[in-house]
């Protein structure tokens, strides 16, 4: 696939993705209760059924038997009612596969908050009680997309990059100020906003992106959306310490090891890059596990299996 066209890509398969999903809205439920139980038949004979568990305890803290909270919707009513967006047909994937009956407390959207009652999320704090944040794998078009990087990293630029958006996010505006224009970083905020600013630049395609040594990944409203695809490259992340997890587990992500981990108020950022700079056989290693980290989201069976083993366990807690 030409990078430089992804998003153009991305927005065309969105035809695909919606007529794929109403013909999933609209087949018969008894097929896929069949379907579950053959699926839970083959997972006990897994070599793998260690790992998937351990995911499972993961994504789903619960422990205890719970009650679902006074807005919980039966998931007859939320397969008739809720909009049908990208949450929804994700959630519904798997939802499709359980009694109609049973109830559903959910949080769609950025979510930076543990909810008052054991609900469905995207994203939750990685911080914290967090047992009621049940995570599922939604707004995988968006987040969940790997690419094949073209080029080694020692022929890459020797600099960071990042392209985003920071109106509204003291984080991402504060960085700004102080690298905007520094020697080893091309940065900037692509959004116009009416006063101007001197940190405003041009977009970069995620092709473009890819010829810089190093690619900074910044929480936005919840997860960086560029943390996954940058990980696929030959590119080193960069990042502050990281608040929220997805899906894609970022709370198990090590410093040093998956990717460079820089203080809150970016002040170690010029000596890490010089560093990595100096050290490239350093950055070459962990790039490499990067990579490995990011194989075990590759089989997609397995992914079905701990998607429905999620929620199977939120199903057999409730009271």
């Amino acid at each position: 696939m030409d990078l430089k066209s992804l998003p153009i890509e991305i927005k065309k398969n969105k035809t695909f993705y919606y007529l794929k999903n109403y013909f999933r809205y609209y087949s018969p439920q008894f097929f896929y209760k069949n379907n579950f139980s053959k699926i839970l038949q083959n997972f006990e004979t897994r070599k793998d059924k260690d790992y998937i568990l351990r995911r499972v305890n993961y994504y789903n803290k619960l422990y205890k038997k719970y009650t679902p909270g006074p807005y919980a919707k039966k998931l007859s009513d939320f397969y008739k009612t809720e909009s049908k967006n990208v949450y929804f047909f994700d959630a519904w994937e798997y939802l499709r596969y359980f009694d109609r009956n049973m109830k559903i407390d959910y949080a769609f959207g950025d979510v930076t908050h543990i909810p008052d009652t054991p609900s469905i999320v995207k994203s939750r704090p990685i911080q914290g009680k967090n047992e009621n944040s049940v995570v599922m794998k939604l707004e995988k078009k968006r987040h969940f997309f790997f690419i094949k990087d073209p080029l080694k990293f020692e022929n890459k630029k020797n600099l960071l990059v990042w392209r985003g958006n920071a109106v509204g996010k003291p984080h991402r505006t504060s960085f700004l100020k102080k690298y905007w224009n520094h020697p080893l970083c091309d940065v900037g905020q692509v959004h116009k906003i009416k006063e101007n600013v001197p940190w405003e630049k041009e977009r970069l395609s995620i092709r473009d992106q890819l010829d810089y040594k190093f690619i900074l990944s910044l929480e936005g409203n919840d997860v960086a959306t560029n943390l996954k695809w940058g990980m696929s490259s030959n590119s080193l992340i960069f990042s502050p310490p990281l608040k929220y997890e997805t899906w894609y587990n970022e709370g198990k992500l090590v410093a040093g090891e998956h990717l460079v981990i820089i203080k809150e108020d970016f002040t170690d950022l010029e000596d890490k890059i010089q560093y990595y700079l100096d050290h490239p056989n350093e950055a070459q290693q962990i790039i490499e596990n990067a990579h490995q980290y990011i194989k075990q989201f590759e089989n997609r069976e397995r992914e079905d299996i701990i998607n429905l083993l999620v929620l199977k366990k939120y199903f057999d807690l409730q009271e």
